[in-house]
């Protein structure tokens, strides 16, 4: 289960999606992601979904290991579902004592379901293609207008560079905690759920030890190497932008008339 979160993880591949600048996908995640709330209708989904099926063809990142990100939130979904489905007022299909089923609440449960779905599909897809070190240097350089108000801009990106490095090594550290308790005779598959909560208190707390060891050890060697933030730092890759990052944001501008175009016209 562990290794099947993909969350947070890059894929190496050599691919067009890959060697985009970070900036250029940082704005088009962001544009995706705001493009989620501004659809009404299943057909604004589906545009969504064309515009990333395009991304996930020229990534050639393999679409089972995307969907595998999806069952850490799979909980989340199922919530989410239910309560559109029993919570929403309108017309009754289905009704059994107080619980109540409208047309009205299997269409909004659909809805934010898919939407929910393409919301994580598209943000991971971002952590899929771009490594953490040019996340960092991308973020940096699109944040670099706030450094004029005194934003500690290059902190914020480490901070976060940081956050997404540690996930893959956090789930490799968890999987081998729950096989060394499974070798000890721990039982994390049966029970209740206050059961299966109470049998992963002695895997969180090994794991806050170690994640608390590798944080101080990532300390002393940032201080060991004199590190003082980007004072004085240079980059070994700067950002440049190429033709292939104009071709995205036309693409990216595409997208935009498309949705346009469908909140005016339906």
């Amino acid at each position: 289960m562990i290794r099947d979160i993909t969350i947070g993880q890059y894929y190496p591949v050599d691919s067009v999606i890959h060697r985009l600048d970070p900036r250029t996908k940082l704005f088009g995640t962001l544009v995706y992601i705001v493009s989620l709330f501004c659809f009404d209708n299943f057909l604004g989904f589906v545009a969504a979904a064309a515009f990333f099926a395009g991304i996930v063809i020229l990534s050639k990142v393999p679409f089972s290991y995307i969907c595998r990100g999806l069952r850490p939130i799979i909980i989340l979904l199922m919530f989410t579902v239910l309560f559109n489905i029993f919570f929403t007022p309108g017309r009754i299909l289905l009704q059994w004592k107080f619980i109540k089923i409208t047309y009205e609440g299997l269409y909004r449960a659909g809805f934010m379901g898919v939407r929910l779905i393409l919301l994580i599909l598209g943000s991971s897809m971002m952590t899929f293609t771009t490594t953490p070190t040019q996340l960092t240097d991308g973020l940096e350089r699109a944040m670099s207008p706030l450094k004029i108000v005194r934003f500690p801009v290059h902190d914020i990106a480490m901070m976060m560079s940081i956050a997404l490095r540690f996930i893959p090594i956090l789930l490799e550290e968890t999987d081998k905690i729950m096989k060394a308790q499974q070798a000890r005779g721990a039982d994390f598959e049966t029970g209740n759920i206050f059961h299966r909560a109470k049998a992963l208190i002695p895997i969180f707390i090994p794991l806050l030890v170690s994640a608390f060891r590798r944080a101080f050890d990532l300390a002393m060697a940032m201080e060991a190497r004199c590190y003082r933030g980007d004072k004085g730092r240079t980059k070994l890759h700067p950002l440049r932008y190429k033709f292939r990052d104009g071709i995205a944001y036309l693409y990216f501008a595409v997208y935009i008339a498309v949705i346009i175009l469908l909140r005016k016209w339906i």
